[in-house]
């Protein structure tokens, strides 16, 4: 707790020798309250301010994500040093950071320049604990399968798929997974007239945009209800709305044999990209997120997460006793960071989370 923040109470419990009890007990449902407050969304996060992962070109990268895909590149920035070194969580760190913007969502890109991160695994499946996609809407499926076809993308699924009447809240949703050159997978997703947010279909409606913007970051998850323990109870995310995806257009989307999915919508305060986690209720086969993975690894993504009380926040995770990454807290000095304060910390399932101060 902030030993800035404090308040004089005078009271008297029982006896003069049962005050201290009465204090103690005072004090803890102060703590319990103050956690209830961040936990309840005062102090939690506002957006996701971006999402992004590890590369290992990073001019093949800028290639493939603006040619390919018309994302826009808005900063292209070295970072050294110590601070670096301990939100990272790598000795000896320099990195080449690239953001680029599709839409209003941005993409986070970074190279470590003087260490060799470990590429994603041959034999990953869409249902390893490791997983995660962005999903980048469409204007028109078709148009935008070709212009993958076109450039020889690899395909994670079959192909586009329209998920069928039987799942009522997926509905008429076309998607297709597919990768870029590091098997970092990718999603495109169209909106049928009855879902999706309502800037989708205002943007579809310029038949000169094909990709359209980023919708949200899926996650792969082992519980549904201790991941809820960290996005929603944690750091403020709500829940937006689930879904039981199964049957056979999902399992050739995901390229997995009786997938089956309980799928679950999260959104912060302020509109942008949304978390959603993929619980996969069969099959149970998937790999664990591997303990040893560290930022520099090819299958190192992160989800950003902005907040104006950096410092209550990381409180509570250590209090709950999730993983950080970095040493606590950093505050950079000397470096051209977009934020003041930032750490980085894993979930119940080992996906990094990045929340920054600006």
């Amino acid at each position: 707790m902030n030993s800035n923040h404090k308040q004089t109470i005078n009271v008297r419990i029982g006896r003069e020798n049962d005050f201290p009890l009465g204090w103690l007990i005072i004090g803890i449902i102060a703590f319990v309250a103050f956690f209830s407050t961040i936990a309840n969304g005062q102090n939690a996060v506002s957006r996701v301010e971006s999402v992004g992962f590890t590369v290992s070109e990073m001019d093949r990268a800028i290639d493939f994500y603006t040619r390919i895909l018309p994302f826009e590149k808005v900063s292209d920035k070295e970072f050294w040093g110590a601070d670096f070194e301990h939100l990272s969580g790598v000795f000896g760190a320099r990195v080449r950071v690239v953001r680029l913007k599709l839409g209003a969502e941005t993409l986070e890109l970074t190279e470590y320049l003087n260490s060799n991160g470990r590429p994603v695994p041959v034999d990953s499946r869409s249902n390893d604990r490791w997983f995660q996609h962005i999903a980048i809407i469409v204007s028109d499926m078709d148009k935008a399968f070709e212009v993958l076809r076109k450039n020889k993308v690899r395909f994670a699924s079959t192909a586009p798929q329209t998920l069928p009447k039987t799942i009522p809240n997926a509905a008429g949703i076309r998607a297709f997974y597919f990768k870029d050159f590091d098997d970092h997978v990718l999603e495109i997703l169209s909106f049928p007239a009855d879902k999706g947010a309502r800037k989708w279909h205002d943007l579809a409606e310029d038949k000169n945009k094909l990709f359209l913007g980023i919708d949200h970051t899926a996650i792969v998850i082992n519980d549904s209800g201790a991941s809820l323990k960290f996005y929603r109870d944690a750091l403020g995310l709500s829940v937006a709305g689930e879904s039981m995806n199964f049957g056979t257009e999902q399992e050739h989307l995901n390229n997995v044999f009786g997938a089956r999915l309980h799928i679950t919508g999260l959104r912060t305060a302020q509109d942008g990209i949304a978390v959603e986690f993929l619980e996969y209720t069969a099959p149970r086969d998937g790999k664990p997120f591997p303990a040893d993975t560290r930022s520099d690894d090819l299958w190192h993504w992160q989800t950003s997460f902005e907040t104006n009380q950096i410092d209550p926040l990381s409180e509570i995770l250590l209090k709950n006793k999730f993983d950080f990454i970095s040493s606590g807290v950093i505050s950079p000095n000397g470096n051209d960071l977009d934020y003041k304060k930032a750490f980085l910390a894993r979930d119940t399932d080992g996906h990094a989370v990045r929340v920054i101060e600006k």
